[in-house]
């Protein structure tokens, strides 16, 4: 979904195998896409800071998927906005982030059942 050869090729190779990660979350961890916990007793932070320990590659290709990604499916276009009015701090890349995330659930799902991404629309003229 708007996502060129050099990006997607990125992004295959960096994953490799996807069998070697149980669930997307594992394959988010592995990119470094999850969050540090801050809490003490009652106290939750609101905001908490990347955890930018995983493969930086991946993580890159990730984060410019998803950029490119929000501009043209509407879907990924309206959970950027919706994120990106929910943030306190750091709107632009705060929304990004959380938009790469969203795109790891579905590179994990295209690359675990071996199929092509097809939009919203077309999927279900297929069934």
């Amino acid at each position: 979904p708007g996502l060129g050869p050099v990006i997607c090729a990125g992004i295959i190779a960096e994953i490799g195998d996807i069998h070697r990660f149980p669930n997307d979350s594992a394959l988010a961890k592995f990119s470094g896409l999850t969050w540090r916990e801050h809490q003490s007793g009652e106290f939750e932070a609101d905001t908490t800071p990347l955890t930018k320990t995983g493969n930086a590659y991946l993580r890159y290709y990730l984060i410019q998927a998803a950029n490119s990604v929000r501009q043209y499916e509407p879907e990924y276009r309206e959970f950027y906005s919706r994120k990106f009015r929910e943030s306190k701090t750091h709107y632009h890349r705060r929304a990004l982030v959380l938009t790469a995330r969203k795109l790891v659930r579905m590179v994990d799902a295209l690359l675990r059942s071996n199929q092509l991404y097809l939009p919203k629309g077309q999927r279900r003229n297929l069934a």
